[in-house]
């Protein structure tokens, strides 16, 4: 398996609540298009009202390659430049826990 964990801090209130609609958007193409992608979740995060941490898990390289190939990732990651003071992103190799096998 193949992971990331990704977090956004928007530019301020009005810029988060762009963010999530862009992410809820998205989130739903990718759920319904993008079997090799296990997991894809967007949190927020307790006291800090404009981070945002997203969690991704995919089957393989190969999968997080499809996904990012896809026009509505493309979208996303073209969007949300304007919505974002920071993006900070951890690649993760999956050791062993509880979950989608895939």
């Amino acid at each position: 398996m193949f992971g990331l964990m990704v977090r956004f801090t928007c530019k301020d209130e009005a810029t988060a609540e762009a963010f999530d609609q862009l992410v809820g958007e998205t989130i739903e193409k990718i759920r319904d298009g993008e079997p090799g992608t296990l997991v894809y979740a967007s949190h927020r995060v307790d006291g800090q009202p404009l981070q945002r941490i997203f969690y991704e898990l995919y089957r393989d390289r190969a999968a997080f390659d499809t996904h990012e190939e896809q026009e509505h990732t493309r979208r996303f990651l073209a969007a949300r430049e304007a919505l974002l003071a920071s993006t900070e992103v951890d690649w993760l190799t999956l050791q062993t826990g509880k979950g989608t096998a895939g």
